[in-house]
């Protein structure tokens, strides 16, 4: 046994060389073995270093987000951000190096994951975010519309130990008001040793600071495809949209604006009026509109310049562009014409002629004044001032049966087939009967209140020329009036609303015109006035309205008050 002793211990020194080999063969080299744990403060105890000595942090773990590449000290801004257009992804720059416990890591990061629109990583580094806070980021955008967002972060500065701020500019692109800049700041705070984004509603927009709001308004703007003559859109309620293209037409305008101040922070550009321009005025068009609220049976009111004879105004209920093309016995204003060819035929206001309540054309029909009513021997001015139905009647038929009515119509008043805005004819008498209804504005005379307008300008004027739409354009030839004919037609329109049918109509002074009341067979009589004032003629018909004293007078009455 003693023996043995010596052979047992040269076998364990041996197992224990061979175990050193293989150790010192497998151990990682010393340099390796640093790299591997965590460096910590130099010549110091676990905890704050000391004075002066050096201290080195490990490096943020990088995350695993979807879209959002891992922080890296390449990424850290080095320069203000350029006050050029920011592209649609973030601004790098490359600083030379940051300390590891600044808050340019952090800064970095939730940049990088805001324009990448991942609020869950953004989230994670916010101290305390609000539950709602991805929430608050999407309806953010979809109340206001947001369609991109461009950040472009500036150089983040430590303003005190544990806080720190990181100016940044972006851009965000609102769908149908375009780029809306805005500058704004993250603040930072340390807590626990390590740096947290401060966010309150600010730092998605400056303007909701202190409980203010941002909100997107939609306001409809008049586009009309016509204009009125001075470039406005024609008044609301025209009662013209048969006669003229997209007045209706609108667009929406929209605006951002802070709340509750109503600032406006962004707005899309006002357009330039470029419809097309209608002779229409609008402050007459207006009144021509309004004259006929509250106006039970379908009526019109055209106006008519004296001088241009553009068409100042058309409004209308009648339909079917019955203003313009309407056919309607004109009754009692077409004695404007009828007395026309009596003067031409050698009467004048002054002449006597009779007016009894009933006078029977020989070997044919009767006729009588409204009411019955007889005045005896009167001027001719009275007679068309009171609307002596059978001086006219008997007048035609002993004075113009060889067709003067006609001519007068048909030549100097614009009854013909014609082109033109208007419509108005009149046919050839075949009897007594006929012709002293067609004196009357009856019987085969019919005409739009376009055409009876066009009547009262050419007394005006001492010239008929047919109207027109469009600002300075050529209506065609003229036809001048004889100026006795004109000037004794003056005198006697004027009486009419001085001391004849009007009135009591309301008329304003300086008016001229004639009543006009329509027999209609199986209807209401159509109710019609016809006049001229300052410059302007006009037709007003109420068709079925009854007596053109007391429901189309009125209306003319209240077109002209409200000029």
């Amino acid at each position: 046994m003693r023996d043995r002793w010596p052979l047992l211990m040269v076998a364990v020194v041996a197992v224990m060389v061979v175990i050193g080999v293989v150790v010192l063969a497998v151990a990682p080299d010393p340099v390796a073995r640093s790299a591997e744990r965590p460096l910590k403060p130099k010549g110091g105890a676990q905890g704050a270093p000391e004075q002066g000595r050096e201290l080195t942090l490990e490096p943020l773990p990088a995350e695993s987000t979807p879209g959002v590449p891992p922080f890296s000290p390449t990424a850290l801004p080095s320069a203000p951000p350029s006050t050029s257009p920011v592209s649609t992804s973030p601004v790098s720059t490359s600083p030379a190096s940051a300390p590891a416990d600044a808050p340019e890591p952090v800064a970095a990061r939730y940049f990088a994951a805001w324009q990448a629109g991942d609020f869950a990583t953004m989230a994670s580094l916010v101290d305390g975010p609000p539950a709602d806070f991805a929430d608050r980021h999407r309806r953010f955008s979809a109340d206001l519309r947001i369609a991109s967002l461009s950040l472009s972060p500036g150089v983040p500065r430590q303003v005190a130990e544990n806080a720190a701020e990181a100016p940044f500019q972006g851009v965000r692109e609102v769908t149908g008001l375009g780029s809306w800049p805005f500058t704004s700041v993250l603040r930072l705070t340390r807590v626990g040793g390590l740096w947290k984004v401060l966010w309150g509603p600010e730092t998605l927009h400056p303007s909701l600071r202190d409980g203010g709001g941002l909100r997107i308004v939609e306001t409809k703007v008049s586009r009309p495809a016509t204009l009125t003559r001075d470039g406005t859109p024609f008044p609301a309620d025209s009662r013209a949209g048969d006669y003229f293209s997209g007045l209706s037409a609108s667009e929406t305008r929209l605006s951002l604006e802070e709340t509750p101040s109503g600032k406006v922070l962004l707005a899309s550009p006002e357009q330039v009026a470029g419809g097309i321009r209608a002779s229409v005025s609008r402050s007459v068009q207006s009144a021509a509109a309004r004259a006929l609220d509250g106006v039970a049976q379908p009526a019109a009111v055209v106006a008519v310049d004296v001088k241009s004879r553009e068409v100042r105004a058309v409004a209308d209920t009648l339909g079917a562009k019955g203003a313009f093309n309407g056919l309607y016995p004109p009754g009692s204003t077409f004695k404007v014409v009828t007395a026309a060819a009596l003067l031409r035929g050698g009467l004048s206001p002054q002449s006597p002629v009779a007016c009894p309540g009933t006078y029977t054309i020989p070997n044919g029909r009767s006729f009588t004044n409204a009411d019955g009513a007889d005045h005896g021997t009167v001027s001719l001015s009275t007679a068309f001032a009171l609307s002596c139905n059978t001086t006219f009647a008997r007048l035609s038929a002993e004075r113009l049966r060889d067709g003067q009515l006609r001519a007068e119509a048909a030549d100097r008043f614009g009854f013909r087939e014609k082109p033109g805005l208007s419509s108005c004819r009149i046919r050839p008498h075949t009897t007594a009967d006929e012709l002293g209804a067609d004196a009357l504005g009856q019987n085969s005379v019919q005409a739009s209140p376009l055409c009876m307008a066009e009547v009262a300008a050419a007394v005006a004027s001492g010239v008929w020329r047919p109207a027109v739409l469009t600002p300075g354009a050529d209506g065609g030839a003229s036809v001048p009036l004889d100026d006795g004919v004109a000037s004794s037609l003056r005198s006697m329109m004027a009486a009419v609303v001085t001391e004849g049918t009007a009135a009591r109509a309301g008329l304003p002074s300086g008016t001229s015109g004639k009543t006009g009341t329509a027999e209609v067979a199986g209807a209401r009589t159509h109710a019609w006035f016809i006049g001229y004032r300052d410059g302007l003629a006009f037709a007003v018909l109420v068709r079925n309205g009854g007596a053109g004293a007391t429901a189309a007078a009125p209306i003319a009455a209240k077109f002209l008050k409200a000029l």
